[in-house]
């Protein structure tokens, strides 16, 4: 009996997606809430989030059968909050930063995440960047432990919107 594989696709958001993507996004935002984290608790990030990241070309989903299990918005640009890291990156060269990561409630517990990360990692590798950067808050233990499995490297603090946030960066080779 032949099982058939379910394929996952990382592609670029489209701005007719905004709605779903924005449903995903509320959904995170509630969960943030309930583990009693203060991420994303301030009207950030909002609609108007998304329809930017989708304008500037940074806006990503990952879809198993065309269905969105996850979004995160990934920059191949310098982030200007990551210039001035109480702490030291690994690298100082190009890189690509993930932003806004949120996965799903039809996928939580499947390791979409860290799928999403895996094809990111695949992603960045087709356009010859080699560092992946993130921060996330010091309360998201969720995406704290997937940074730990993915091999992220602790490097210090940043500083986004008046909060110091975690900041990570994994060298790709």
């Amino acid at each position: 009996m032949n099982k058939t594989t379910e394929q996952l696709i990382l592609r670029k958001a489209d701005l007719s997606e905004v709605p779903l993507i924005w449903t995903i996004l509320q959904d995170a935002i509630e969960q943030r809430r309930q583990d009693g984290s203060t991420q994303w608790q301030d009207g950030y990030p909002n609609e108007l989030t998304i329809q930017n990241d989708i304008q500037n070309g940074y806006a990503y989903v990952l879809t198993e059968n065309d269905l969105i299990l996850c979004y995160a918005a990934i920059i191949f640009d310098k982030e200007p909050a990551y210039e001035d890291i109480q702490g030291k990156w690994l690298t100082n060269g190009d890189y690509a930063v993930v932003h806004r990561v949120a996965v799903s409630k039809l996928a939580k517990g499947k390791g979409i995440a860290t799928k999403l990360f895996e094809n990111i990692e695949d992603l960045c590798l087709t356009q010859n960047i080699y560092s992946i950067k993130v921060d996330t808050n010091f309360d998201n233990v969720p995406m704290l432990k997937i940074l730990d499995r993915l091999s992220y490297t602790y490097c210090g603090e940043v500083f986004f919107r008046g909060a110091a946030r975690k900041a990570f960066e994994k060298k790709l080779i």
